[in-house]
């Protein structure tokens, strides 16, 4: 009787705008007397680790409803200026939520009078509350432009410009405004804003600064789960996976529909699960990588979402379970490394007759990646299929020429492919 030693197995996460899974296949067979007996040959290189960081976590920032935005006053004509810059009209407009109107009526105001910083002021206000920020980052910079020449700077329009710059993703424009938002003497700042600054730092290399505010943010509002996903993210970068578990654990109590952080997370675990030579902690990371990663399928049933999912549950050696989850996105249009999970699955769990299927297919996809051969080979020895095992390592040595093993494997098999 052949017998398996298996060891956990892990494929690498998607890189950031497409699909860059690297697969460990990590089952050893014992030395065999026989050379008909077929063995698994060494490991696929383990993924290096900034393969595992994964897409860049990018929960889009929100407005603060919170923050004291509203001060804008109607203006008066002044002096022998046209009654057309009166800002009366819009601004009972604005009040009566009719943003476009008051948006309407403050631009062509402003254009006829482009010294009338309340004119642009209220036509920013009225295009933040549009959802304009592009445009509303506009008008409030000409009002702050404004109201510093007269040194009437005004702080309301300060935060509304601040939160239009970070809104529109202009995070250069927003963070020299940020730190004066954050930092005003005397003032306690909204935590919203220090999570601004923090991600404006973040979008602008500013790594460690950025550190340093979500943090504060996640102090000044502890349910800040944005905040926390970025200090996993942080974490990850820098390899210290133990706190970026912590934070992404964090993350998804304080906001359970959080996909990015359930992907983190369960990245993770697998990363942690690899890391170590204690087999109680591997197992315990890998069984956190199933929860997780059952979390975020429920959030996310695509190829993706399932194929990490699945990478959870063939570490944790629960193989039919990940062929089960496999097969609901195994579809034509699926990807080699699908194929390859699901066929790794069913041939773990002893399946060959469904494992040969989908590492056929898996090879037909991805005919450069060796773990496929590997284990498309393997099966067809099992089932006593040698000239398939023969053709398939010969296949894999055009690949991978200098791999011994294949090499080895070939010669093994060759007596009874001729048989």
């Amino acid at each position: 009787m052949i017998t398996r030693k298996v060891t956990p197995i892990l494929a690498s996460l998607f890189a950031l705008s497409l699909l860059a899974f690297v697969v460990v296949a990590a089952s050893v067979l014992p030395a065999q007397g026989q050379s008909s007996r077929p063995r698994r040959v060494k490991p696929a290189p383990s993924p290096t680790p900034d393969s595992l960081l994964g897409p860049e976590p990018k929960p889009s920032p929100v407005a603060n409803n919170n923050a004291p935005l509203l001060d804008v006053k109607p203006s008066k004509p002044v002096g022998n200026a046209p009654a057309s810059t009166d800002t009366t009209h819009a601004f009972q407009l604005f009040q009566q939520k009719e943003y476009a109107g008051a948006a309407k009526e403050a631009k062509e105001i402003a254009t006829a009078d482009p010294g009338n910083a309340e004119a642009w002021k209220l036509a920013g206000f009225s295009e933040f509350y549009l959802k304009q920020y592009s445009e509303a980052a506009d008008d409030l910079q000409k009002a702050l432009d404004l109201q510093r020449r007269a040194d009437q700077e005004d702080a309301h329009t300060v935060d509304a410009l601040a939160q239009s710059y970070t809104l529109a993703e202009k995070f250069d424009r927003a963070l020299p405004l940020l730190v004066t938002v954050t930092t005003r003497k005397g003032a306690t700042p909204d935590p919203q804003f220090i999570y601004y600054r923090g991600l404006a730092e973040y979008k602008t290399g500013k790594i460690d600064d950025a550190e340093k505010t979500f943090n504060a943010a996640a102090k000044a509002n502890p349910k800040d789960a944005a905040s926390l996903l970025y200090l996993g993210q942080i974490a990850l970068a820098r390899k210290d996976l133990d706190a970026a578990i912590a934070a992404l654990n964090r993350a998804t109590a304080n906001d359970p529909k959080l996909a990015s952080a359930w992907w983190l997370l369960t990245s993770s675990y697998l990363r942690r699960a690899t890391s170590t030579n204690d087999e109680t902690k591997a197992n315990a990371d890998y069984l956190g990588a199933v929860r997780t990663g059952e979390a975020l399928t429920r959030l996310r049933s695509d190829e993706e979402a399932v194929g990490l999912y699945a990478r959870a549950l063939i570490g944790a050696q629960q193989y039919p379970r990940a062929a089960t989850v496999l097969e609901k996105v195994a579809t034509d249009s699926a990807s080699g490394i699908t194929f390859y999970l699901l066929g790794l699955s069913y041939s773990r769990a002893n399946n060959f007759p469904k494992a040969i299927a989908a590492l056929e297919r898996a090879v037909v996809k991805t005919p450069n990646d060796v773990n496929s051969y590997r284990e498309l080979g393997y099966d067809y020895e099992k089932t006593k299929q040698y000239a398939k095992a023969f053709a398939t390592y010969d296949k894999a040595l055009k690949v991978a020429p200098d791999d011994a093993d294949f090499k080895e494997a070939l010669e093994r098999v060759r007596p009874f492919a001729k048989s």
